[in-house]
């Protein structure tokens, strides 16, 4: 019998070096790493596909501790960024590629079902169209394309468009973006009506995060709700938790409005704290409260 689960995430599990002023550390990174350990949290049954080098295997260990099933392939390498923060105090970061664990392959898919298939990209290549395609046909997916969006210029990783799109975004339910992607995907600076044009071009549900908030876009409900974090200690991570959060209370059953409100609250807690979020939820659901 094949094995079900709510949420089979798909993606690198980074091995990043993060550096906010003149403090420096690797650790583990990337959306299935940020955004399983929310769903985790949150009750669902995960699993987890990705690739890395198989010396780097124990980066995983925490995700199987937390209860999640882990589909790793080995790779030459592990995916990894350099995240360099110059004011601790600021959003502004500049990316540098340390790695690349090669792009996926039909034949990694593990023989698995999920109510919902996420792909969280983080450097670029790691999946092509038709994977995508393989992957919506068998059920809904939440997508974060920010490894699509991503290339490199004078050595530095930078949001640079997505040729593919207008082709990918039909596909998807839940899309997932911040200002600056969502600005450079369709050429329109308000938030509002940039989320608009996506919905527009196909996704069911879009997710845009910004400095201070979210916002979330459906057929028939536009809402924001704020972060309101006493400091940006855990910064990097920030978009995976908030879009992993939201969708994974609308599997629970929360209607839009809820989930986003729950889901900034989650992020406003995590961006105090550097790691994946390992709070609790009654914290979460008494912050959403206020918000």
């Amino acid at each position: 019998m094949t094995e079900q689960f709510d949420v089979l995430a798909i993606g690198h599990l980074a091995k990043d070096r993060n550096i906010v002023g003149e403090k420096s550390e690797v650790a583990a990174g990337g959306a299935i790493y940020y955004g399983g350990m929310v769903l985790l949290s949150l009750g669902l049954r995960v699993a987890i596909m990705t690739r890395l080098a198989k010396e780097d295997f124990n980066l995983l260990d925490e995700l199987t501790a937390a209860g999640a099933r882990v589909y790793a392939s080995p790779a030459p390498q592990t995916s990894g960024i350099e995240n360099f923060h110059p004011d601790p105090n600021s959003d502004k970061r500049i990316c540098h590629l340390l790695g690349f664990a090669g792009p996926f392959q039909l034949a990694d898919i593990p023989s698995v079902e999920a109510r919902l298939y996420y792909i969280g990209t983080v450097v670029p290549r790691e999946e092509d169209v038709p994977f995508i395609r393989e992957i919506a046909s068998r059920g809904p997916i939440a997508l974060d394309p920010q490894g699509h969006m991503r290339k490199i210029i004078n050595g530095e990783l930078v949001s640079n468009g997505w040729e593919e799109a207008r082709e990918v975004i039909p596909l998807v339910h839940y899309l997932k973006v911040d200002d600056r992607e969502a600005t450079a995907l369709t050429g329109e600076k308000d938030r509002f009506k940039a989320a608009e044009i996506l919905r527009k071009w196909g996704a069911k549900e879009v997710v845009l995060t910004h400095r201070d908030g979210v916002l979330v876009h459906t057929e028939d409900t536009v809402v924001e709700a704020p972060f309101r974090p006493k400091s940006l200690a855990g910064r990097t991570g920030r978009g995976d938790t908030c879009f992993s959060s939201y969708f994974g209370r609308r599997l629970l059953g929360d209607p839009p409005q809820a989930a986003a409100r729950f889901a900034a609250a989650l992020t406003t807690l995590k961006l105090e704290r550097p790691g994946p979020f390992r709070g609790s939820l009654e914290e979460v659901r008494a912050l959403a409260r206020e918000l």
